[in-house]
């Protein structure tokens, strides 16, 4: 399954970085609980940034998102049940 375009707000911080607030994903808005994990790839072949985050949502599930520097685009990646595993 391919990433998908993702509606999302977002806060940015005082450096500038944004980091997701609320997304609608599923026909559901839902709403960051926390940030688990956040951490950037850089692509070899053009150097493109994407930063990701691992958030909990208020659905109760664990989520993948990422923002793509280059397109100033959303994504989201993924989601699993906070047992980890996958869905």
């Amino acid at each position: 399954m391919a990433d998908s375009r993702l509606d999302i707000g977002s806060y940015a911080g005082y450096k500038g970085e944004e980091s997701p607030r609320v997304f609608f994903a599923h026909g559901e808005k839902i709403t960051v609980m926390k940030i688990i994990n956040m951490w950037t790839e850089e692509a070899e072949q053009d150097r493109s940034r994407r930063r990701f985050f691992t958030i909990e949502g208020s659905d109760g599930f664990v989520h993948t998102l990422y923002h793509d520097a280059a397109s100033d685009i959303w994504f989201y990646r993924g989601f699993e049940k906070k047992t980890g595993r996958r869905t």
